[in-house]
């Protein structure tokens, strides 16, 4: 039996500019994250949200109870690179708009896809634990970004994203790994050196853009409806592939950037630009 065709895009606009004031950018700078209203509208994201929530659970391999589950994976179901499957996650992914804001609060001239990773954190769902994401990139520098785009409202029972303020400078914790280590020890850091955690709800279309080295964590799903998100990993343009510093950075370079160089640009059939000034 052939699969069914996925449906067409309607008219949706996911590619115009959306206006960044020269305060949310100097923000962005200032604390290493932003959260931004109104990114997408109501029928933008049911539309994605429900196709992209269904791929998700129809790629998923994790079937134990959460129970059963290490904290890690209590936190959520997770698929990477949707995109690659075509259809409605890979219109999202290639959408310009996310793509533009990223370039311009990193100040950069383009980016590039890292990769896309979709994040279903269920009723019951855990903690995600304390961590900085750019442990796991094998980057030549830190001009990265992830748009976490929630495809309904979050309030505070369902766990939204937090984020401590002014992280992305700090250097303890950037030797962790997500983990029940990672959370005990990032959290009293965090507190410790007097940076704020910022964990209010997501409005309906709100989406937040956070750096490589921001630290962010959050809260269990306690309500009895699964948090959907879906999340776009995105790199300077120009960045090069460093050499891995643990293992974590050498399954990403293999799984993410196969047939990059050592010292050269990312550039692969995996890694595609998808937003850069014009000339």
């Amino acid at each position: 039996m052939q699969t069914a065709p996925a449906p067409a895009m309607p008219p949706y606009d996911i590619d115009s500019p959306y206006p960044l004031s020269p305060d949310v950018i100097a923000a962005f700078r200032r604390d290493g994250f932003v959260k931004l209203k109104d990114v997408f509208d109501r029928e933008v994201l049911a539309w994605f949200g429900d196709q992209i929530t269904a791929q998700t659970i129809a790629l998923n391999t994790e079937t134990r109870p959460l129970e059963e589950r290490s904290t890690y994976d209590r936190a959520f179901l997770q698929v990477m690179n949707l995109w690659e499957f075509g259809g409605a996650p890979r219109d999202f992914v290639f959408g310009r708009r996310l793509a533009r804001i990223a370039a311009e609060l990193l100040g950069t001239e383009g980016v590039r896809l890292y990769h896309d990773q979709s994040l279903y954190k269920e009723p019951g769902g855990g903690i995600t634990p304390a961590h900085a994401d750019q442990y796991y990139w094998p980057l030549s520098n830190d001009c990265s970004v992830t748009a976490w785009v929630p495809l309904q409202a979050v309030p505070r029972e369902m766990g939204p994203l937090a984020f401590y303020a002014g992280s992305q400078n700090a250097e303890l914790g950037r030797d962790l790994p997500i983990s029940d280590e990672s959370e005990a020890r990032i959290t009293a850091a965090m507190e410790a050196q007097g940076f704020p955690i910022v964990d209010q709800p997501f409005d309906l279309g709100e989406v937040s853009f956070h750096r490589g080295w921001t630290f962010h964590k959050a809260g269990a799903n306690v309500s009895d409806r699964p948090r959907s998100v879906m999340t776009v990993i995105y790199m300077d343009r120009d960045v090069r592939l460093a050499e891995p510093t643990n293992n974590f950075q050498q399954a990403d370079w293999e799984k993410w950037a196969p047939g990059a160089e050592l010292g050269q640009v990312i550039d692969t059939p995996l890694n595609p630009v998808l937003w850069e000034r014009a000339s």
